[in-house]
């Protein structure tokens, strides 16, 4: 059963009276219809458009996907009952578009803006769904619906306004809210920045920032994410012939590209334990985010691994993690540099693998950077590590992918944003409010970060246990989503 009145004490009496006149049942009646009627049917539609992001989709103009969501959100954004919604496309030459949208403040005391950002470009197909699935074939399953890009992070535009719609629908003052919807998160967010350049005096006074793009450690309540990764990516390559060779009459005269590659990356981390080896790509852990840590590992337990798709391994038995303490698994993915390669070149498929020393391989690399490790030094720094004084003189090229991302932590939490989180986390779910960090990363929240150093973050997802986002079998989880929406009204209606 869910409450129809709210306890919190929040710390602006002058917005007391709007948040308490909320009906939560009406509310969540709102929310669901919304979602079961415009909702789920919109985002059956987007998951079926493969609107690859930039960096997986060079010929993206052509293509013409992109425009196609950016299209469809945007007119069904206009529909929407939210007063005074203005939408616009932005397009800058050159560049992926963005979808704005404003609602003026119904509130007349009220100063701050509500920013809420979302992305609709997605992660490319990747191998291994389950035979009835498909990244393009929308399925909606057990209130699940699978398919890419529903939960990263295509229902972020819907939630998002459908929230600001259903305080509307009862009449709640709210502050000015406005979104921002990319279409180049999913390669790094390099086309954001001239927007937020072109949108600055738009914006106005930023207090609350709402990222729907994020995680959750289970689907019992509202999981708010703490801190993001860093990220650095791009393309190792090594080259020490012009053609393949006889891997019998030269092997032993001609070296190894793939060896030299080893080499290379021995320079970078501890094989045997996966651990970064320069002070340069480690950061010291806040210890606020070290005691969040240790009560996220008492609520999850063993969750945090076992909840990974193991594979079998040696004699039938299962693949083992690198750690079974949850807080310490907690600790190594969220604020632990990990490196990761992501892709190849140069290897041929094992049934066109002929006796050849092969001329050059190449690996994706990504390196996941904790949350205040500077990405432009790391990026210097990763660069000279790899290429200078190679092995045997080999040609070895290191060049970087666009959009090198620094991490995120949180601000302090202000007690008005604590307090109404875990109202709204015992309202629609029935639990407090639990704090986690995310080793992915989001490179506008940093920016935003530092553009408006006062505001306020919340920011959280749908992400939770085997969603699998960028994987096979990506799913929405549906219930969860819904109250979600529901607990987001419920925080702008508080926002000063």
């Amino acid at each position: 059963m869910i409450s129809d009145d709210l306890t919190q004490e929040s710390q602006h009496p002058a917005q007391d009276s709007d948040v308490r006149r909320i009906d939560r049942v009406a509310l969540r009646e709102f929310v669901d219809r919304k979602w079961d009627d415009e909702i789920v049917p919109a985002l059956t539609d987007y998951i079926a458009v493969p609107a690859k992001s930039p960096g997986f989709d060079p010929d993206w103009v052509r293509n013409g996907f992109i425009e196609r969501v950016v299209v469809d959100t945007a007119q069904w954004a206009e529909r929407q009952p939210v007063r005074g919604l203005t939408v616009e496309v932005i397009r800058l030459p050159g560049r992926t578009p963005v979808i704005f949208f404003e609602a003026p403040a119904t509130r007349s005391n009220s100063t701050d803006t509500v920013v809420l950002y979302g992305h609709l470009d997605k992660q490319p197909e990747f191998d291994g769904w389950r035979r009835d699935l498909g990244p393009w074939s929308p399925k909606l399953e057990d209130d699940k619906l699978y398919g890419r890009g529903g939960a990263d992070d295509g229902y972020a535009t819907y939630a998002s306004i459908s929230a600001i719609a259903a305080l509307d629908a009862q009449g709640i003052e709210r502050p000015r809210c406005v979104g921002i919807i990319e279409t180049c998160e999913e390669s790094g967010s390099y086309d954001l920045l001239p927007y937020l350049d072109a949108l600055r005096d738009r914006l106005g006074r930023v207090g609350l920032v709402i990222c729907l793009d994020s995680g959750a450690g289970n689907y019992d309540q509202l999981w708010l994410t703490t801190s993001l990764r860093g990220l650095v990516s791009g393309d190792l390559e090594v080259q020490v012939l012009d053609e393949g060779i006889h891997s019998g009459s030269y092997g032993g005269i001609a070296p190894s590209t793939f060896r030299i590659m080893r080499t290379l990356l021995e320079r970078l981390e501890d094989s045997r334990s996966g651990n970064l080896l320069r002070k340069g790509f480690h950061c010291d852990i806040p210890a606020q985010r070290l005691s969040e840590m240790e009560a996220t590992s008492r609520i999850l337990g063993d969750d945090v691994w076992k909840k990974i798709p193991w594979s079998c391994g040696q004699d039938g038995g299962r693949v083992l993690p690198v750690t079974t303490d949850p807080y310490q698994a907690l600790v190594d993915s969220t604020w632990r540099p990990q490196l990761s390669v992501t892709g190849a070149a140069g290897l041929p498929s094992l049934g066109d693998a002929g006796n050849v020393l092969r001329p050059c391989t190449a690996f994706k690399l990504s390196l996941r950077l904790p949350p205040l490790v500077d990405a432009t030094q790391a990026v210097a720094e990763l660069q000279s590590m790899l290429e200078v004084d190679p092995p045997y003189n080999a040609r070895v090229t290191f060049k970087p992918d666009l959009g090198a991302a620094t991490g995120w932590s949180a601000p302090e939490l202000a007690p008005w944003l604590g307090g109404v989180l875990n109202d709204a986390s015992r309202g629609h779910f029935g639990a407090d409010v639990a704090y986690l960090g995310q080793g992915g990363t989001i490179p506008l929240m940093n920016t935003l970060r530092e553009g408006f150093p006062s505001s306020q973050f919340m920011v959280c997802g749908v992400l939770g246990p085997k969603s699998n986002a960028h994987g096979p079998n990506e799913f929405l989880h549906v219930p969860y989503a819904k109250k979600l929406t529901a607990a987001v009204a419920e925080v702008i209606a508080a926002t000063p």
